[in-house]
């Protein structure tokens, strides 16, 4: 009769078999996991809404929906932050991403008409270092102070293996609410409509595959006044503007038609996704001015126009649609509410199949 396979060879190995293994052994710090909860719980704490029924900590989160709405409608939307994350470890950047994370989200359902109401993020690392973390998380609370939702909750996932030493991954959820009677959907959006640009932080949260093979070519020095005193690493990692509560005032006092977050795909791609078949936005890019940052990057990435154009949201960040007669009232609100705005162009009627936005 054969012998069974040997499975265990000497008295070591069967010590280091017999070896009691923790999570912690795995790579999962629990006890790491409750110290960020800690940590963030008063960012979080400042970013409550009266809606909410609970705080951080919890298996889920309650918020009811504010009674002045008479036929609330939930608007929903998520979002990352990119490739732009490959500049924040490879420059221990970990302040401003988290801003980007809530703006790339409220900024989205904002153009449908809804105001935030909650926020929720997804962090997930290798290994958790929690003073990163933190920092990641204080910007998402900032970023949610800034648009007025909560930060009701999330999830730390500590994944060994799936991630290399020190990088990370985020994700975000926004929900709000609209009347639905005044969900803006675009719909009435007319020839002799028009547009306006609401001025960006810069590149925001898209176009960094590009940015980033820009940097790799050019090797620029990162650190000496770029634009007055601003650096070109801070005007690269600027987070992205949040419209939310000036683009509320408006749509309380004015009638909007539409409007269009600039984010992957750029002015020309964002905006046709507002618009009704038979209109073409006709965009005039001398009508506001080119910044040093987007001058730079189409000058040393050598990057035509147009591609600058479906890129980049080449420094507007959010375009917001009206009839010509609020034009100017509407502009007088946007800029008493502290933003840099613009009359871009106009609406016209599409002849055949013809692009929707045309920049010239």
């Amino acid at each position: 009769m054969k012998a069974s396979r040997k499975t265990i060879r000497n008295e070591s190995e069967l010590a280091l078999n017999t070896t009691s293994l923790s999570y912690r052994d795995a790579g999962v710090d629990i006890d790491a996991g409750d110290a960020l909860v800690e940590n963030i719980k008063p960012y979080a704490k400042r970013t409550l809404r009266p809606e909410v029924l609970g705080g951080i900590g919890g298996f889920g989160a309650l918020v009811e929906i504010s009674k002045k709405y008479r036929e609330p409608v939930l608007v929903s939307g998520t979002d990352g932050v990119g490739t732009k994350l490959k500049l924040a470890f490879e420059w221990n950047c970990h302040d401003t991403v988290g801003i980007d994370l809530v703006g790339m989200s409220v900024n989205d359902i904002l153009v449908q008409g809804a105001e935030p109401l909650f926020f929720l993020d997804y962090f997930a690392c290798g290994r958790l270092n929690v003073p990163q973390a933190t920092e990641v998380i204080k910007g998402i609370a900032a970023g949610c102070e800034q648009s007025g939702c909560a930060l009701i909750g999330g999830e730390t996932a500590e994944m060994p293996g799936m991630y290399p030493e020190g990088e990370y991954d985020l994700a975000g959820f926004a929900v709000g609410v609209v009347e639905k009677s005044k969900v803006i959907s675009g719909r009435d959006i007319a020839p002799g409509d028009v547009v306006l640009g609401l001025k960006s932080n810069g590149v925001h949260s898209n176009g960094f595959s590009l940015v980033r093979r820009i940097l790799e070519r050019e090797k620029p020095e990162l650190d000496i006044p770029f634009d007055g005193a601003t650096t070109l690493r801070q005007a690269i990692m600027a987070p992205t503007r949040i419209y939310v509560k000036p683009l509320l005032k408006l749509m309380e006092t004015l009638p909007v038609k539409g409007m269009a977050h600039i984010t992957g795909g750029g002015i020309t791609e964002n905006t046709p996704r507002v618009l009704p078949d038979n209109v073409v936005a006709e965009i005039d890019a001398t009508t506001w001015p080119t910044t040093p940052l987007f001058a730079w990057l189409q000058k040393a990435g050598n990057v035509d126009p147009q591609e600058m154009y479906r890129t980049f949201n080449c420094g507007i960040g959010m375009v917001v649609i009206v009839a010509a007669e609020h034009a100017a009232d509407a502009m007088a609100l946007l800029a008493a509410e502290g933003e840099t705005v613009w009359q871009i162009g106009h609406i016209r009627a599409r002849a055949g199949d013809e692009h929707q936005t045309r920049v010239a």
